[in-house]
């Protein structure tokens, strides 16, 4: 089983990532063998993001992000497959893109976890 699902995963008034906390309980729930997330993770057109009214720094936002999908999938095992979009605020602007830098990936996730640039190819199974 593959699961797709794309961003933004915060609601337009706030960046507290309920629909991703609800994603997670799908992930843990179906225990897909494959999720496959597209960005943006950290959306540049939202509006705390363009008003700078985030209580961290993007990039401390962005990496709490990925934290949260991480260990929230680890769960389920599935392999994780993460993809960049052009409006990920902590992310290179350019096409194509490079995959996300994640220096603190946990030692147990860096087999299931696959960073991949945009546009990539998948061979699943």
């Amino acid at each position: 089983v593959v699961l797709v699902a794309c961003g933004p995963f915060t609601p337009s008034d706030g960046v507290a990532f309920e629909p991703l906390s609800d994603l997670l309980e799908v992930v843990a729930r179906d225990r897909p063998d494959v999720c496959i997330l597209f960005g943006p993770f950290l959306d540049a057109k939202h509006e705390q993001v363009e008003s700078c009214q985030l209580l961290g720094s993007f990039s401390d936002v962005f990496q709490l992000c990925l934290r949260t999908i991480i260990e929230g999938t680890r769960s389920a095992g599935c392999q994780l497959v993460l993809v960049p979009s052009l409006r990920d605020v902590c992310h290179d602007f350019v096409y194509p893109q490079p995959p996300f830098l994640f220096q603190d990936l946990p030692k147990e996730d860096k087999a299931r976890v696959l960073l991949v640039p945009e546009p990539c190819t998948l061979d699943i199974d």
